[in-house]
C-alpha cells in the first residue's frame, strides 16, 4: 500500500545567498528551523558565580552513551563556565516560565547571577554541581563530553549522568508530553507552545513499498 502525498500550491521562491548584501542568514535559519526546544542551560564558573541562560539550538546527539549538544552562538558565559568546570544542566522550559527565561537572555555581566537577579528559585542537582531550576518539569545533568567549533559558534556535548523529572508530568514511567507544556523558540521575540499533539504510527515497510 502506498502512502497519500500531500500537495501544495506552487509558488515562486525568493533565493538568499549567505555573504550577499542585506541578506540576514542568521534571522532566516531561525524563522524557519523551528520549532526550536530550548537548553535552559545552568552553569556555575570558576570564581562560584552561577549562570542561567536559554539556548535555542539544542538537541540530542547519541543514544548510546546519552550525549545531548547545545550551541553557545558566540564565547557565552555558559561556555566559559562549562569549559571551566566541565558541568552543566538542561533545564526544560515550561509554558509558565516564559518571562523567567525570556528575563535570563538579557546579557549582563558575568559577574551577575540570573537567578539570584530575577528571583528564579534553584535547588541542588543530584550528580553535578551546577544545581537546577526547582520549577522546571525535567532537567538533564551533565559532564562535559567534548566541544566542537563551528564558525563563530561552539557547540557543547554534554554526558548525561542524570535526568531527573518531576512526577506531575509523568504518566506511568513516560513523560506525558502534554502535562510537560515545553516552551520553544520560533523567529524573532516569539515564543511557541506545543500546540496540538497528534499521534501516528511508524510505517512499516509493506506500508510504503508498491504491491
Amino acid at each position: 500500500m502506498s502512502m497519500p502525498s500531500g500537495s501544495v500550491s506552487p509558488s515562486p521562491r525568493v533565493i538568499y545567498r549567505p555573504g550577499e548584501e542585506g541578506v540576514n542568514s542568521y534571522g532566516l535559519l531561525t524563522s524557519i528551523i523551528l520549532p526550536r526546544p530550548i537548553a535552559w542551560v545552568s552553569t556555575i564558573g570558576a570564581d562560584g558565580v552561577g549562570n542561567l541562560a536559554p539556548h535555542s539550538f539544542f538537541s540530542v546527539a547519541s543514544a548510546s552513551p546519552p550525549v545531548v549538544s547545545f550551541t553557545s552562538v558566540g564565547r557565552k558565559d555558559s561556555l566559559a563556565n562549562v569549559l571551566a568546570t566541565e558541568e552543566f544542566v538542561v533545564n526544560i522550559v515550561s509554558t509558565d516560565q516564559l518571562e523567567q527565561c525570556n528575563g535570563t537572555s538579557a546579557e549582563v555581566d558575568s559577574s551577575v547571577d540570573e537567578a539570584a537577579l530575577l528571583g528564579i528559585a534553584l535547588e541542588p542537582s543530584d550528580v553535578v554541581a551546577p544545581p537546577r531550576v526547582a520549577g522546571s518539569p525535567a532537567s538533564i545533568e551533565c559532564t562535559l563530553h567534548s566541544t566542537v567549533e563551528v564558525g563563530d559558534s561552539v557547540i557543547i556535548l554534554g554526558l548525561v549522568q542524570a535526568i531527573t523529572v518531576q512526577e506531575r508530568v509523568l504518566s506511568g514511567r513516560h513523560v506525558d508530553a502534554a502535562l510537560l507544556d515545553p516552551l520553544s523558540r520560533l523567529g524573532g521575540p516569539q515564543w511557541g507552545t506545543l500546540g496540538e499533539i497528534r499521534s501516528l504510527r511508524r510505517p512499516r515497510p509493506e506500508d510504503v513499498l508498491p504491491d
